[in-house]
């Protein structure tokens, strides 16, 4: 997927339909900035966007993935949807990763201000594992898959009790 490109044609469709970045982010119900950094390829718009987006820019969503008005809608469907599967697989594992680094965070903190030993974040390894199962399951639909990072997760929450309380 061409970030640079889809933003370049979101600028171009936006400027066709004598919208500024102001009016845009207004009609989405984003700032500004957000219109920026996708028109110069930094970011790009979040999946619940696209349907309105599209909409008010006139395109449909293989076009904006494309990032090109296409004459036949079918074209470069297979190969859009693909990147679009990869897209949300990324955001997925990205959001997995924040959030581990969070609870990390905390429990650092935590050891330090309490005065405990940092042995006890093996509750991070469990975080980690049971994010990737969970996103390995919301990918292949697969129950050994869910099994495995529902047990994790539940080994997360005993051992963060235990920590705390310790």
């Amino acid at each position: 997927m061409d970030q640079k490109r889809i933003g370049e044609f979101i600028a171009q469709c936006r400027k066709n339909k004598n919208l500024t970045q102001a009016e845009l982010a207004e009609k989405l119900g984003v700032t500004e900035k957000s219109i920026s950094n996708w028109e110069t390829g930094r970011n790009m718009p979040d999946l619940s966007l696209f349907k309105d987006l599209c909409a008010i820019l006139d395109i449909t969503i293989n076009e904006l993935m494309s990032g090109e008005k296409l004459k036949n809608s079918q074209d470069n469907l297979d190969e859009n949807i693909i990147k679009l599967t990869e897209y949300t697989n990324l955001k997925t594992m990205r959001n997995g990763v924040i959030g581990m680094a969070i609870f990390f965070m905390v429990l650092v903190f935590i050891s330090i201000f309490k005065d405990k030993p940092t042995s006890a974040l093996v509750s991070l390894i469990c975080a980690y594992d049971s994010v990737t199962f969970l996103s390995r399951y919301k990918i292949n639909k697969c129950k050994s898959d869910l099994f495995s990072g529902v047990m994790f997760l539940i080994a997360v929450i005993c051992n963060t009790i235990a920590f705390i309380i310790s």
